[in-house]
């Protein structure tokens, strides 16, 4: 018997899906479908995703769970591939029930706020949702829900309001996945730089109590919430990895205005510039929206100047999606076939400056840690091949040449 996991969308999910499936029980076959939410598309890719689990493994009972699970539950429950539907307040604790015959789900391991619901802060057990079990890169949870109310976004409907995980049990996750034998540690959640304390004082704190920690990295950072310990350590801590991917957007004040979000253009660009004044070898990944309602072709041309003025490496482009229930939906729509064109130049946009990027390291020298099949990164997360390499090889590798997105080297 065994536990399948399946996760769309962000980083955090891929914590939780693990975090769930060791709870599984060991005698039966599951498959954990983690949902996504985050685009129409991500709920598309999520339906497919089971019925592709299915046709491979039909005897296995699927469970999903996630934010389009917990969005629209009804229609996950209808699906004849589906035995379990388990929302985002539940998902932790999700065979509880079955474990325990009788138990209501969440009643007795669901431990509750003035804010909301906590999750991974269980009465038996203090379960963290720390992912990534036995592989070289893991990823651990540290806040989860949202305050903000971004116009496109539903994910703040789908996993309730920010709470912070105590830094006890995050001290605890980040030991036990070094333990099992992670490397990189990846500190995630929905909206992570809304920690309770500040980010910075988190990462300062963790790499004091945990000396062993020697590759820190951080999901998405929202530009405008990067407090002064957290560029602190960017400017002089080695251990914290310098790739920073930025919530930005748009590169365009009214649409940023129209998109509820709370920085500017010229605010995001000062921040990638202190960014790299502190860390000059830091590089800089972006989630971009193509099509947004009203945005005319000087609004997107704005944001397409987005990617140089913020030497922008790693861009995560998504063409505008209208979620039901935001107040973006409900705004002047574009044309699917202008969103899919703009978000297609986009696209090869941030191909071309990424391609160049990679051009310009060729013949360094970078430090590389090998996560599988001879491949893995740099630190500043630059993908690299070492031929005969094994996994969790870590050290200096020159680069001799591109393959494709891949860069190829030897050990130096």
């Amino acid at each position: 018997m065994s536990v399948e996991t399946i996760s769309l969308g962000c980083r955090l999910n891929f914590a939780e899906a693990e975090t769930i499936a060791t709870a599984a029980p060991k005698d039966e076959d599951w498959i954990v479908v983690n949902s996504c939410a985050v685009t129409n598309e991500a709920v598309r890719q999520t339906r497919q995703a089971i019925r592709r689990a299915h046709r491979r493994r039909p005897d296995a009972r699927i469970l999903v769970t996630g934010c389009a699970a917990e969005l629209d539950r009804a229609s996950f429950m209808a699906m004849p591939e589906v035995a379990r539907v388990v929302g985002n307040a539940e998902k932790l604790h999700a065979f509880d029930s079955i474990r325990h015959p009788g138990l209501e789900p969440g009643s007795t391991f669901l431990a509750t706020s003035e804010k909301g619901w906590i999750p991974g802060q269980a009465r038996d057990d203090s379960l963290v949702p720390a992912g990534a079990h036995a592989r070289v890169r893991s990823f651990v949870a540290v806040q989860n829900g949202c305050d903000h109310r971004c116009t496109f976004c539903s994910i703040w409907q789908a996993r309730g309001p920010s709470v912070s995980l105590p830094f006890e049990a995050i001290r605890d996750a980040v030991a036990q996945e070094i333990d099992r034998g992670a490397k990189d540690i990846v500190l995630t959640g929905v909206d992570i730089t809304d920690y309770e304390g500040g980010l910075g004082t988190l990462c300062q704190r963790l790499l004091v109590a945990e000396p062993r920690l020697q590759r820190l990295r951080l999901s998405s950072l929202d530009s405008i919430e990067i407090d002064d310990a957290l560029f602190e350590l960017i400017a002089g801590e080695p251990r914290l990895m310098p790739h920073f991917h930025l919530s930005l957007q748009a590169g365009d004040d009214m649409v940023l205005k129209r998109m509820k979000r709370r920085h500017s253009r010229a605010q995001a660009v000062a921040a990638v510039e202190r960014i790299k004044a502190a860390r000059p070898d830091a590089t800089i990944g972006a989630d971009l929206i193509a099509g947004f309602p009203t945005e005319t072709e000087e609004m997107a041309l704005n944001s397409l100047k987005l990617l140089e003025d913020c030497d922008i490496v790693a861009a995560h482009v998504f063409p505008f999606s209208p979620r039901p229930n935001t107040p973006a939906a409900r705004m002047p729509q574009l044309e699917r076939e202008l969103v899919k064109a703009r978000a297609a130049r986009l696209r090869e946009a941030a191909e071309t400056g990424r391609s160049k990027w990679l051009d310009r390291l060729i013949g360094s020298t970078q430090t590389v840690l090998i996560e599988n099949d001879s491949k893995g990164h740099s630190d500043a997360f630059a993908p690299v091949s070492v031929s005969g390499s094994q996994r969790g090889d870590t050290g200096q590798v020159r680069i001799t040449h591109r393959d494709g997105n891949h860069l190829i080297g030897v050990w130096a």
